[in-house]
C-alpha cells in the first residue's frame, strides 16, 4: 500500500468534472450548505472510474430524476442468494467477480437487507429518513431537548429545509442517527442523495470479514461513507490508486474507510 499524500478533493473533482464538461457548481452549488455537506459526507463516487456513471447531481429532488439517471446508467440483475440485486452494469461484473474469489476461500458476499442492499429509488430514501428522523424528534421532545410545538413544525418543513434543520440542531448534539449518537448522514443518506439511488453501493452481510473487505477492495469496492460499516462503494481504481484520486484514508472500529480529502473530515 502505497504512503502517498493524499490530494485535495476538490483538485481532483474540478479535473474529473471538467471531463464530463460540467462543474462543480452544477452538481453541488457551493452555496447550498446541504448540498456541500453531502459531496463530501457521500462525495467518493464522483471521482468513480469512467467505466460507471457518476450522478449529475449532489442531490436527487424527485423519482423522475433518479428514473432518468438509472436508465441512462443502465442496470444489471443477479440474484444473489433469495434477492434480485440491481447495480450498474460494471459494478455489478465486479461484485461477481469478488463473490466468486470469496467462495473459493469458503466465504461468502451477500447482501445485508435484501433488494435494498443496492439499488434505491427516490421513494426508498424518503422512506429510510423517516425511519430516523420521526423517532428522534420523539426521543428529544421526550427528553425535553426540543420543545413540541417545535418538532411539530419541522415534521412539516419541505425537505431541504427540513435537512438543513437537522444538520443544525445536530451540532448542539441533538442527534438524529439511529444510535442517536451521531450525525444522521452517518446512519442514512439524506433524501435522493444516497449513493443506493446510483447503483454504485452494496451492503454486505459479511463486512465483518476482513478477507471480504481485502477481497471487495480488490475488485474496486471500499467503505466510503464513516460509520457505516455494511456500506460499500463501487469506485473502480485499485486501492493504491486512491489517494492520487482525492481519497485518504482512515480507520473506524479497525475498518479502513475512504473519505474525500477535505480540510474539515477527521
Amino acid at each position: 500500500m502505497t504512503n502517498q499524500a493524499p490530494a485535495p478533493f476538490y483538485d481532483v473533482l474540478h479535473k474529473a468534472l471538467r471531463q464530463r464538461k460540467t462543474k462543480i457548481e452544477t452538481i453541488c452549488p457551493g452555496s447550498d450548505a446541504v448540498a456541500r455537506r453531502v459531496l463530501e459526507d457521500y462525495g467518493a463516487i464522483f471521482i468513480a472510474s469512467r467505466k460507471v456513471l457518476a450522478p449529475p447531481v449532489c442531490i436527487f429532488t424527485s423519482e423522475e430524476e433518479v428514473t432518468r439517471f438509472q436508465e441512462r446508467a443502465g442496470v444489471a440483475t443477479e440474484a444473489i442468494g433469495f434477492d434480485e440485486i440491481e447495480l450498474q452494469p460494471e459494478a455489478m461484473k465486479q461484485l461477481l467477480k469478488a463473490r466468486e474469489e470469496a467462495l473459493a476461500e469458503n466465504l461468502d458476499i451477500t447482501p445485508r437487507g435484501g433488494t435494498e442492499a443496492a439499488r434505491r429509488n427516490y421513494g426508498d430514501s424518503m422512506r429510510l429518513w423517516d425511519t430516523r428522523f420521526l423517532p428522534a424528534l420523539d426521543y428529544w421532545v421526550g427528553q425535553g431537548r426540543l420543545p413540541p410545538e417545535e418538532a411539530a413544525r419541522l415534521r412539516t418543513l419541505p425537505l431541504r429545509e427540513q435537512i438543513a434543520e437537522v444538520l443544525e440542531l445536530e451540532k448542539n448534539e441533538i442527534y438524529f442517527s439511529k444510535d442517536l449518537s451521531k450525525s444522521i448522514l452517518y446512519s442514512i443518506a439524506a433524501p435522493g442523495t444516497s449513493q443506493h439511488i446510483a447503483m454504485l453501493a452494496f451492503d454486505v452481510s459479511e463486512f465483518l470479514e476482513p478477507r471480504v473487505r481485502e477481497i471487495l477492495a480488490r475488485h474496486g469496492w471500499f467503505q466510503t461513507v464513516l460509520s457505516d460499516l455494511p456500506h460499500f462503494t463501487f469506485l473502480g481504481w485499485k486501492e493504491e490508486d486512491l489517494p492520487k484520486h482525492g481519497l485518504k484514508s482512515v480507520v473506524v472500529n479497525e475498518q479502513k474507510f475512504w473519505i474525500p480529502n477535505v480540510p474539515d473530515h477527521p
